[in-house]
């Protein structure tokens, strides 16, 4: 086991790095059993003991920077529909998407996530005019002299859990959480924190509705095995990829992604040109979080943590994606077998149009590679729906999807116990 120093504050914490024999001891290495895929029973105890209970990431604090501005977030695996609001104090808070009057959605929502913002602080319930501000207080109710019996007070919006880490806003349904978002993150937390995540504000959002369980979605995200042949259209001189770095983080997990290639077509060395001689978009090896990639290397793709049991962070720095800061996927499950995928990638902002240009055809070579990974997931799922197999046999590099399974199991084990 080698070992890397992050420096947190004035003490510093020695956070592990697991060689591959290490990590078959810990992990194991026999099959996997596709019954916490295919059974439906699995799914239900997934929404009533790990999404109503664990911090899930919902928003960027970017994307609610002003007072007043606010996000809804519809969460169909917790039944519910989510407010997040930066109020008048700048302090952003999270609530249930529920009028206390009579239940009705206080901002309508058709898409899975709506952007708006409030100039005075409030949102006005449609249905009959109750208003509330942005840090969820009933401010007005209509023809209130005609309620016998009303206590304003005790009738603000219900509100949930919520804290922020390095920009990203976690929610928790649970009303006391066992554990804070800092307690829960852990050493994912600290030694991927100080990366300046919040400057590449410049989103590119993708999302589809696949029809399969999540964590079929999940774990085609998770690994590399896959990369020589599924992209061997998108990148088509990718020279072999290596998965190094093995980070077990409690529930969460991280690995380091080398490889080569990424760069061979004409026209996106052309655009890494571009890119690369801005100081603003060229690789910064040197903002990376203390540990990674601590050898150096001129391949390193990117580091792939996951946190549990949903997000994945792919932390680029702009090394071998130009101008790329980073890039996330998140699996929401609709049902046992419906999943909608997120996918953003992030970078800083364009200084003029030849820079806009470079980032969109960065983004359009993600879309592509993106299309290749979300054309396998509902043939998965439809074999394993099948019966024709019970198990999955797991390589080294697949590191990352059994040491999710082993979390899925011991954390719904540990619970119902």
């Amino acid at each position: 086991m080698k070992t890397v120093q992050d420096l947190q504050g004035s003490s510093k914490r020695v956070l592990p790095i697991h060689s591959t024999e290490e990590i078959r001891q810990m992990l194991g290495t026999k099959p996997v059993n596709l019954d916490i895929i295919r059974d439906p029973a699995v799914y239900r105890q997934e929404q009533e003991k790990i999404f109503r209970k664990t911090w899930l990431k919902v928003a960027t604090t970017w994307e609610v920077a002003n007072p007043g501005d606010w996000k809804v977030k519809e969460l169909a695996v917790c039944d519910a529909s989510v407010i997040i609001a930066r109020g008048k104090d700048g302090v952003i808070r999270a609530f249930h998407n529920v009028c206390t009057h009579r239940g009705n959605k206080v901002i309508p929502t058709t898409e899975f996530e709506t952007f708006g913002h409030s100039r005075a602080n409030v949102m006005t319930c449609r249905f009959h005019g109750w208003v509330f501000g942005t840090n969820g207080d009933l401010r007005s109710v209509p023809m209130k002299e005609e309620f016998a019996e009303i206590d304003t007070k005790c009738l603000s919006l219900r509100e949930i859990q919520c804290d922020v880490w390095e920009g990203f806003v976690f929610i928790n349904f649970d009303k006391k959480p066992e554990q804070s978002l800092k307690e829960y993150l852990g050493g994912f937390g600290e030694l991927f924190a100080g990366y300046p995540y919040a400057e590449s504000t410049t989103a590119y959002r993708y999302s589809t509705v696949l029809d399969c369980n999540w964590k079929v979605a999940l774990y085609a995200f998770s690994e590399g095995y896959h990369v020589p042949t599924i992209h061997a259209g998108s990148l088509p001189g990718f020279s072999g990829i290596e998965h190094t770095n093995y980070r077990i983080l409690g529930p969460h997990a991280s690995s380091a992604i080398y490889g080569g290639g990424m760069d061979t077509a004409d026209s996106t060395q052309k655009f890494a040109t571009l890119l690369h001689g801005a100081e603003t978009h060229k690789p910064h090896p040197e903002q990376l979080p203390s540990g990674i990639n601590p050898g150096g290397r001129s391949d390193f793709q990117f580091e792939l943590p996951s946190v549990f049991p949903n997000f994945i962070i792919h932390l680029a720095s702009g090394c071998g994606y130009p101008g790329l800061s980073y890039f996330t996927h998140q699996f929401w499950p609709l049902g046992h077998g419906k999943t909608l995928w997120e996918g953003i990638n992030y970078f800083k902002p364009a200084q003029n149009a030849a820079e806009d240009i470079a980032q969109r055809h960065v983004n359009a070579l993600h879309r592509n590679a993106w299309l290749e990974d979300t054309a396998t997931m509902e043939d998965t799922f439809f074999g394993i729906m099948s019966g024709a197999i019970d198990e999955m046999h797991l390589m080294d590099r697949e590191f990352l999807i059994r040491h999710g399974v082993e979390t899925l199991n011991r954390y719904l084990s540990e619970v119902e116990a």
